[in-house]
């Protein structure tokens, strides 16, 4: 029984989903005329009580985009270290916008408003970068899939209104905090400028993510994503996958939180398990105690037994569970991790 929990982009599309896609209407996007993909669209956009969305190939161009309407180049955006913007889009806050990060040293990836206030350059300095925008991440990829206090962000977007900052919600595994915490997400749509989530996570679809927004900002959206090359033509078979997704799979999410936690209970009762950060949502990070075990020999024996988990780095491990991570491999995962233990 091979079982990969890598990721939660490794799924594939249910039958359900598929049925969707094979029989959904479809037109050229480009020019506006899918109208699958216009019905997406206004279905993220009405669920978040936002005025208008846009629908792109992936989370890193729906954030790159976002920064780029926000921002200007030789601005500065503040962010926490952990940021999956400064970390894992390849330099693209460089590279596309000519932006710098100013990186808040943050408890899990997640930062508060005092440390947000405190990073802002003062306007009126030249000699600094002009700070032009906040980016947040919910859940933290690096922090562990931890879901923000919302009330945290509240305070966070009261500093970024004082200071005429732009706000932004890097949401790719928005939905996993929706449903952890029962939160509405009408809620975000009022407080932040534009928020990205992403259908290809947690939601099981083959590709896509959507940035959500005003009429303003996704017009200028439009024209980014066309620079970016993320114009797509018959992209209603995809959408078709994420409007199948937004109607079946969210609150699933509950079944992948439940088992990332019984995985972490019995990751608590292993010698060699050095430290096993808090768990919320569906993203399980762990460290080995060398002295007991190596890394590269527990992913071995993982290997042998034909499970794939990833390393990040800095002696931390990642297990992701997700749509395709049955009940069956569940119980024979936690008997693999006991007979290692």
């Amino acid at each position: 029984m091979e079982i990969n929990l890598i990721s939660d982009t490794v799924t594939k599309p249910t039958p359900g989903m598929l049925e969707a896609m094979m029989h959904t209407k479809v037109g050229d996007d480009v020019f506006k005329n899918d109208p699958t993909v216009n019905e997406l669209e206004a279905k993220v956009a009405k669920y978040f009580g936002m005025e208008a969305a846009l629908f792109f190939p992936s989370g890193t161009m729906t954030n790159q985009t976002a920064i780029k309407i926000h921002t200007q180049p030789g601005d500065q955006l503040i962010c926490d270290k952990y940021a999956h913007i400064y970390n894992y889009e390849g330099g693209g806050v460089s590279f596309n916008s000519g932006v710098s990060c100013k990186l808040v040293d943050g408890n899990r990836g997640m930062m508060t408003a005092e440390q947000v206030e405190a990073s802002i350059n003062p306007p009126d300095f030249y000699h600094s970068p002009l700070t032009t925008l906040v980016s947040i991440e919910n859940t933290t990829n690096k922090g562990g899939g931890a879901c923000w206090d919302f009330t945290e962000l509240q305070k966070i977007g009261k500093v970024c209104k004082d200071h005429n900052l732009k706000y932004h919600l890097d949401g790719a595994r928005l939905w996993n905090a929706l449903v952890k915490k029962g939160e509405d997400p009408k809620a975000y749509g009022k407080l932040f400028d534009t928020i990205s989530v992403c259908l290809s996570k947690g939601m099981g679809c083959p590709v896509g993510s959507v940035l959500v927004g005003s009429k303003e900002h996704i017009n200028k959206a439009l024209r980014i994503r066309k620079v970016f090359g993320g114009g797509m033509r018959q992209s209603g078979f995809l959408a078709a996958a994420g409007i199948y997704a937004m109607d079946h799979h969210i609150e699933r999410l509950a079944e992948d939180h439940r088992k990332a936690e019984e995985i972490g209970e019995v990751l608590f009762t292993l010698d060699f398990i050095k430290k096993v950060e808090p768990i919320e949502t569906n993203i399980i990070i762990f460290e080995i105690d060398e002295t007991k075990m190596s890394s590269a020999t527990f992913l071995e024996q993982l290997s042998q037994n034909q499970v794939s988990i990833i390393g990040m780095g800095q002696g931390k491990l990642r297990i992701v569970t997700h749509l395709d991570y049955t009940d069956d491999m569940h119980a024979h995962f936690l008997k693999i991790l006991n007979r290692i233990g």
